[in-house]
């Protein structure tokens, strides 16, 4: 990229996020009003509309080029769990835009915005704490079944958090636990958008990207199997779809690299010291009874 060039991307980059978080929410007012009709399908309308109109904007203004590859992969009249890496808020956007009907698992943070919570309930929507729980599993449980009876596709991202570009979080176990209820095909996805625009960044990078189905992981597999499976397929192939000759927001020296954000680390680590208060109180209980 010439130097001419960067204050162009800049301004291109700045105009688009504007753009886009309008279009966002001139959407979530037309679709909360859609939710309103009766059905699914009016407000679904709106959504993948929208999407459309992100995926061209990204196209005409920023230069980003999504190709969307391995769609013959994916399992035919049956459900179908699409387990995927997640760095950009553009993942979301070219997945709905690719499917008309898509439902998804979300973290509970989308919930404090009131538009976004009767959009998420009227879709059907997944609604999960991001950092895990014991509830999770539960509410996971009970939702696989109502998706699966309608067989209907659902978009998860095992790691729970968006990513850093070339990095990535510690896998969670939910998408196992759906997989075990559902019963049916994972299909792994990788992607390097987050080259193009980096999780939720302002400034975006022009060039090509491009989102992976991978081969459709059977049911049947034990957790540590499947979990295995699934992660060094997702993760293999995103590094391995890098472009290293268009760098965009990737840091070489990121690529590989496990982290964990400080909401997360915070749960974690009070989950823990829960379990550790518990497990003592029963060893005390155990010694005053000996």
């Amino acid at each position: 990229m010439s130097e001419q060039s960067l204050p162009m991307m800049r301004i291109n980059s700045v105009l688009f996020t504007i753009v886009f978080f309008g279009l966002t929410f001139v959407f979530a007012v037309i679709c909360a009003v859609l939710a309103l009709i009766p059905g699914r399908k009016p407000m679904m309308s709106g959504l993948w509309v929208y999407t459309k109109i992100i995926r061209f904007l990204m196209e005409v203004m920023l230069d980003i080029h999504v190709e969307v590859r391995g769609k013959d992969k994916l399992p035919q009249n049956e459900a179908f769990i699409i387990a995927a890496k997640h760095q950009s808020y553009g993942d979301g956007i070219i997945m709905f835009s690719e499917f008309f009907d898509l439902s998804f698992v979300t973290g509970d943070h989308l919930e404090k915005f009131t538009l976004l919570k009767t959009i998420l309930r009227k879709a059907g929507a997944v609604v999960v704490d991001s950092c895990g729980g014991p509830d999770v599993h539960e509410k996971m449980t009970r939702e696989a079944e109502r998706v699966k009876r309608e067989r209907r596709r659902l978009l998860i991202y095992p790691e729970g958090h968006l990513s850093q570009i070339g990095t990535q979080h510690r896998y969670r176990k939910g998408v196992y636990h759906m997989y075990k209820d559902f019963g049916c095909p994972v299909v792994p996805a990788a992607t390097n958008l987050g080259q193009r625009w980096n999780q939720s960044d302002w400034r975006k990078y022009p060039g090509q990207a491009a989102i992976r189905f991978l081969d459709p992981i059977p049911p049947g597999l034990d957790k540590d199997a499947f979990m295995a499976r699934l992660e060094t397929e997702i993760e293999t192939h995103s590094r391995a779809m890098l472009d290293m000759d268009n760098l965009g927001a990737l840091n070489p020296a990121d690529i590989g690299k496990t982290v964990e954000n400080d909401v997360a680390r915070a749960k974690r680590e009070a989950r823990e010291a829960q379990a550790s208060h518990i497990d003592g109180s029963i060893v005390l209980n155990r010694g005053a009874k000996s």
